[in-house]
């Protein structure tokens, strides 16, 4: 993993934050397909195993929240605020998961495993509400990258080249299950194997796009910067005690998926303290 991360800062380096950005967002993108793509090789995933996945990617999820994000955030408010450093993390944090909670209200989506779409109703595909449901915490993941990557133009302490590719690193591995997600249920339900795969693999799209605005954001304003790494990390945490963890749980796979979820928050740790 340490090579792996060397080798991506390396190739990084010498480029502007915004295609830093844009790189890191079409990575972690390609794991999604990846994930997607499993439905050309099998007819389904072992439920046990989906939980398993479900969990280390609330674990991911969680230390990213706090490694990556609040706690960079609480760092460089005291180079770019003159509040107390504690405020702009908790406005930042607060209003992310507002923003995620207000977006689940309005948006109609389907939770993989559930039957009632939520959000507006409306007579779109279940098809098209299983892609919405992914792409709607792909949205802070893709922000979380670009915020990362923008704050490495200016050059802080607490902003790394090496901490922005620990954090798409780890947001990667958590978007393997994501299109499988997506892909499986399509199968089951009729879909050919590559449409199954086309709709698991459009639901990360999203994500070199909201990389991009994040690093445009932070790189025009700078102000807003530890605003932004906490938004991402409250809109994140929604994301993992609203639908992740839940849906880990439905199938009563309580321990498999609560030790994986450990072993992704010590995963998603180990990268962002000893690489970044």
């Amino acid at each position: 993993m340490e090579t792996l991360n060397a080798t991506a800062v390396e190739f990084l380096k010498d480029l502007p934050p915004i295609q830093m950005a844009l790189v890191a967002g079409l990575f972690t993108w390609s794991i999604t397909a990846l994930g997607a793509a499993l439905v050309f090789f099998t007819k389904g995933l072992n439920r046990k195993f989906f939980d398993a996945m479900l969990g280390f990617a609330a674990g991911v999820m969680i230390a990213a929240s706090f490694w990556s994000l609040l706690a960079p955030a609480i760092e460089m408010s005291e180079e770019v605020s003159a509040l107390p450093k504690w405020v702009p993390a908790l406005v930042g944090f607060i209003s992310g998961g507002l923003f995620l909670a207000v977006i689940d209200k309005v948006l109609p989506h389907l939770h993989p495993g559930l039957k009632q779409a939520e959000g507006i109703k409306t007579k779109w595909q279940r098809s098209v509400l299983l892609v919405l449901a992914i792409t709607l915490h792909n949205i802070p993941e893709g922000l979380a990258i670009g915020v990362a990557f923008g704050a490495v133009a200016y050059g802080l302490e607490s902003a790394t080249l090496g901490a922005a590719v620990a954090l798409a690193i780890g947001i990667g591995l958590q978007n393997f299950p994501e299109g499988a997600a997506v892909s499986f249920p399509l199968r089951r339900e009729g879909m050919s194997k590559l449409k199954s795969f086309s709709y698991g693999q459009a639901s990360g799209i999203v994500e070199p796009f909201a990389a991009v605005l994040g690093a445009v954001a932070v790189i025009t304003m700078q102000p807003i910067l530890p605003y932004a790494l906490a938004f991402a990390a409250g809109a994140m945490i929604f994301v993992v005690v609203e639908e992740l963890i839940p849906e880990s749980q439905q199938e009563k796979n309580t321990d498999i998926a609560t030790i994986a979820t450990l072993v992704g928050f010590s995963v998603m740790m180990t990268l962002d303290v000893a690489l970044g």
